[in-house]
């Protein structure tokens, strides 16, 4: 390890106390992932009917909640499988910087499943008992992501995964409780968030790749190559916004939904901040603009709704 990436890295690996520990150990960073696919289901929703807060507090808690257990459960297999050390950037380094023990995480982690799965029949209890089965789905490929005996975050499909499950799926349940139907409409402004969540992914496998390759995983940005990988995320960014743009011009899809061009200097940050960088540290900036670039995207798109429907 080189003194200089040292020095950079000690602020990372410094020890949490307290709650700091455990707020750390759900990566919140990543929770935009979650609660933005419910905010755009629930105004979508809006158009159509009177909002039912008490279902869309219980679906947002639940998908923070999975999205929680999901990043406990990588923490977990990460450290058994030796990718995760004190001098890792991104990791919530509960295990490996505080001592906490890894069964303690997982125990955390499938208690927060259980959790999920009382709220998921609160929501069942008002809508469809469908909802559990498709729910049970979302939380056994949050395991699988990272456990099991091929984990999805080893194979070049994670984009794919997350983008359908946190993107897709959540924001046609979040419209379905509040409905009881799913519209065309519904899934076509689902489709820049399927590309936004897959976009962080694409970012963080970006800045983990040399890592990554050392360890036998074979994710898109290694199959692809650094180069290549950074003008994927740039595509992505790319085809999200050109995607808005044409639903506004060819569907009767409001045009406030173009307020979401607002979010594309964040967009552009994100593209530069990896650009000539080879160190996770260096990346880190990049990883967090990818991450923004999707919550302000999506709180952009659902005030677009919300407009609409005051208007």
């Amino acid at each position: 390890m080189q003194p200089t990436l040292q020095t950079q890295t000690s602020p990372e690996i410094q020890k949490s106390t307290g709650w700091k520990i455990w707020w750390k150990l759900t990566r919140p960073h990543t929770l935009t992932a979650a609660f933005v696919p419910v905010f755009i289901g629930t105004a979508l929703a809006r158009l159509d009917t009177k909002i039912d807060i008490p279902l869309f507090l219980a679906m947002l808690l639940a998908c923070l909640i999975i999205q929680a257990a999901t990043n406990m459960i990588n923490e977990y297999y990460d450290y058994k499988r030796g990718l995760d050390h004190a001098e890792s950037v991104g990791i919530g380094g509960a295990i490996v910087r505080d001592g906490i023990k890894p069964e303690t995480v997982l125990r955390l982690a499938f208690t927060l499943f259980g959790i999920a799965v009382l709220l998921g029949v609160y929501i069942c209890l008002h809508s469809n008992w469908w909802i559990a089965v498709i729910g049970t789905a979302c939380m056994l490929v949050a395991y699988l992501y990272t456990g099991g005996p091929v984990p999805i975050a080893y194979t070049p499909f994670g984009e794919l995964f997350a983008g359908l499950f946190m993107g897709l799926i959540i924001i046609l349940i979040s419209f379905y409780i509040q409905t009881n139907t799913i519209t065309t409409e519904s899934i076509l402004i689902s489709v820049p968030i399927i590309i936004l969540v897959g976009a962080i992914l694409m970012a963080n496998n970006i800045r983990d790749l040399d890592g990554d390759k050392e360890n036998g995983r074979k994710t898109l940005a290694i199959l692809l190559g650094r180069q290549n990988a950074i003008r994927f995320l740039a595509m992505m960014f790319t085809v999200s916004y050109v995607w808005i743009v044409a639903l506004v011009f060819s569907t009767d899809v409001t045009l406030w939904l173009l307020l979401v061009l607002i979010s594309i200097p964040k967009s552009i940050h994100a593209i530069k901040g990896f650009i000539g960088k080879t160190q996770p540290i260096q990346m880190a900036p990049a990883m967090k603009a990818t991450a923004q670039t999707n919550t302000i995207f999506g709180f952009l798109l659902s005030i677009g709704l919300f407009i609409s429907y005051w208007l």
